[in-house]
């Protein structure tokens, strides 16, 4: 099923849309952003641009063109899209946690609440900061998803996307120099991270949209750099996600036009709705991963 403009507007209708993450997650603002206003999907060239000053009615409000673009850990970028009854914003993150996240859970606990935060961090985690880098990501998944469950209400759906496929060949951004020897492993890596995040998630209670299942037999809309995707597929995420949003709070799409006679199917992954308590068993299961203090 393909979400239509009529029924992305409807269903966020007055909610405050976060998204955080890497390059990935920002073309998922992208076309989240473009759905609300209009039946088209992205361009290449609009896929490809970061930064830029406005996209589509947007405001970029924070680092992109504002400051410096570069390809560093410290690259920052926050755009906001505002309507009369739709607000939703992106933050660039390198980084599961950080005194950067840090900020921006500050920003939730002493501004707006967000109705739905749709989230990831993994590729630059398990490639930037430490080749040995399972002990410190799993701690800080720890430690973001505890603390968002304190500064979030319950009511908040949050969706943690699990990273998508890698490409054997790849290069990207974030792939500098110094780590491309470690290129082709970054799949595998991403494969075991993503284990143990959605694993992780769902024992706190939140979201899990397996994207890297998803899109595990759609390779053909992989552009040729093995990491981005192309419209088609931002289509389908946006898709999957307002399926996801729209089961979890319990009520259907609005029907359109000749899908009025269609079933509504959700194709969504494991899901733990916000009222629900975080899975003890789960919890108890990866506490011994859990870092002395936490």
């Amino acid at each position: 099923m393909c979400v239509s403009h009529l029924q992305a507007s409807q269903l966020l209708h007055n909610k405050f849309v976060v998204v955080l993450g890497d390059s990935i997650q920002r073309s998922v603002y992208k076309d989240l952003v473009l759905l609300l206003q209009k039946e088209k999907f992205l361009s290449k060239r609009q896929l490809k641009r970061k930064g830029e000053a406005c996209f589509e009615q947007d405001c970029l409000l924070e680092g992109g063109s504002l400051e410096t673009l570069t390809n560093g850990t410290g690259y920052r970028e926050v755009r906001q899209f505002k309507s009369d009854h739709h607000l939703v914003r992106f933050y660039f993150v390198t980084r599961v946690y950080s005194p950067y996240m840090r900020s921006i859970l500050d920003d939730f606990r002493n501004g707006l609440k967000p109705d739905v935060i749709i989230f990831n961090s993994c590729v630059w985690d398990i490639s930037r900061y430490n080749s040995r880098w399972l002990a410190k990501y799993r701690e800080n998944l720890h430690t973001l998803f505890s603390e968002l469950r304190e500064v979030v209400p319950p009511e908040t759906l949050a969706i943690w996307n699990l990273t998508m496929p890698l490409g054997e060949r790849i290069r990207g951004g974030f792939l500098v120099p110094e780590i491309e020897h470690r290129a082709p492993q970054l799949r595998y890596d991403v494969i075991e991270a993503n284990f143990f995040s959605g694993t992780l998630a769902g024992a706190y209670g939140l979201d899990v949209l397996d994207l890297h299942f998803q899109f595990r037999f759609s390779l053909q809309h992989r552009t040729r750099d093995g990491v981005h995707w192309n419209a088609v597929a931002h289509r389908h995420i946006t898709s999957l996600l307002l399926e996801h949003s729209a089961e979890a709070w319990g009520v259907a799409l609005p029907v359109v036009g000749e899908e009025e006679d269609r079933p509504h199917t959700h194709t969504h992954a494991h899901c733990n709705n916000g009222e629900q308590s975080p899975d003890t068993s789960l919890l108890l299961a990866i506490e011994n991963t859990k870092p002395a203090g936490k």
